[in-house]
């Protein structure tokens, strides 16, 4: 039930609030964000959620009004008075609906306790914010006169968690004033750099559903690569986001915003979704209109190595650095290194047969007589076929394709 509230006399009871709280509360910068779909109160002080408080808010007919308002006053244990007859008055106590704390913010309309505690939560009241008696009175002593209240009706919340997740709710239409759609979910989930992880299925699904509960999509961070900091990018009328994304423990790499920052070229494979660049070939994720990678595989694509890191603002940021310009070859191991029995160039070979070496007391090849048969001599200046040639020894080391260049 909501409540017109009429002030007959000078409000003695404000010299119970708290003053040392009260005082600091404007100068810290609290706000009060009132959600009239999700019939939530948020208390902020700076960028800080302080406070979540569940509401109960004006009915359908009489519904609460939205705006920027700020607190005008407060009174301690308000008394009641009753709008079709405003000589008939409640006073504080456990028949008042007001409850024990009222904070006015516009005309008739108040922040207020309830003695129907089971009202919270609905659309309930003449316009008047309901709150339950133990939470307008934590509220009542951490805000201040003049503290702004803005009141909005939005079926669409997106929010950064503690954890750095991306959350999105989608509320049911109370009032019947917002129809939704794809596009228009996709709208409020584009800024936070995750909408290629949610599909337009599953947001239909969840306009469907408008349960109210959350959808963690992701954790977005900021990229860095030696000490610069990746920009989004837009290529052919497609805008690429800039971000890294942790979801279900992998982590997304965008390829176009590093592919463009690191000017470097890349093929695309469709068949197998693959994309190749001068130091190797990786598996890539094609979703909705972006492309991204595994962190994982950063070095085989990029040539750049790093992780998630804390920011000097305290926030996490992904930082990267270059490894080595050019792939480097493989290295011989021992195993491949030339053998010492290997025949050398101007020594005989050591898989000759033993029984053509020319003995100490036989005379040499050059020194046999003319007329002997040329065919049964061997030949010891000419190298078996089965024998490696001295001039092109054998290695184990590959041999590297040429880049063939392709999209970038």
């Amino acid at each position: 039930m909501g409540a017109l509230k009429f002030f007959t006399a000078i409000i003695l009871g404000a010299a119970l609030i708290i003053g040392s709280l009260a005082s600091t509360a404007q100068a810290a910068g609290k706000k009060i964000f009132i959600n009239a779909a999700s019939r939530l109160m948020l208390l902020y002080d700076g960028d800080t959620k302080l406070a979540v408080y569940h509401l109960g808010l004006g009915k359908v007919s009489t519904p609460t009004p939205t705006g920027y308002y700020k607190i005008n006053t407060k009174e301690i244990n308000p008394p009641w008075i009753d709008p079709s007859d405003p000589e008939y008055e409640v006073p504080s106590g456990p028949d008042n609906p007001l409850g024990y704390r009222w904070m006015q913010f516009s005309g008739n309309y108040g922040i207020h306790g309830t003695n129907r505690p089971e009202s919270i939560g609905g659309y309930v009241s003449n316009g008047c914010v309901r709150m339950n008696e133990k939470d307008v009175e934590e509220l009542f002593d951490v805000v201040e006169i003049g503290t702004p209240i803005e009141i909005m009706y939005n079926r669409v919340v997106v929010e950064k968690t503690p954890d750095d997740s991306i959350a999105y709710y989608i509320y049911p239409d109370g009032y019947g004033i917002q129809t939704l759609t794809v596009a228009d979910v996709t709208k409020w989930i584009e800024p936070f750099g995750v909408l290629a992880f949610e599909s337009d299925y599953d947001i239909s699904q969840k306009i469907e559903a408008s349960d109210g509960e959350p959808t963690f999509i992701g954790k977005p961070y900021n990229i860095e690569i030696d000490g610069k900091l990746i920009e989004p990018t837009e290529d052919r009328g497609t805008k690429f986001v800039a971000k890294a994304v942790i979801r279900e423990g992998i982590t997304y790499l965008p390829v176009v915003p590093i592919t463009k920052a690191l000017r470097t070229r890349l093929a695309w494979n469709t068949k197998e979704s693959t994309l190749e660049s001068r130091f190797g070939k990786v598996v890539c994720y094609p979703r909705k209109d972006q492309l991204y990678c595994n962190a994982d595989d950063a070095p085989v694509l990029f040539n750049i190595e790093g992780g998630l890191q804390t920011s000097d603002d305290g926030g996490k940021i992904f930082r990267f650095k270059s490894l080595a310009t050019e792939p480097k070859p493989i290295a011989p191991t021992k195993a491949d290194e030339p053998k010492s029995d290997e025949p050398k160039a101007d020594e005989p070979k050591a898989d000759e047969p033993k029984a053509d070496e020319p003995k100490a007391d036989e005379p040499k090849a050059d020194e046999s007589k003319s007329d002997e048969p040329k065919s049964d001599e061997p030949k010891t200046d000419e190298p078996k076929t089965d024998e490696p040639k001295t001039d092109e020894p054998k290695t184990d080391e590959p041999t590297l394709k040429p880049y063939e260049a392709g999209n970038a």
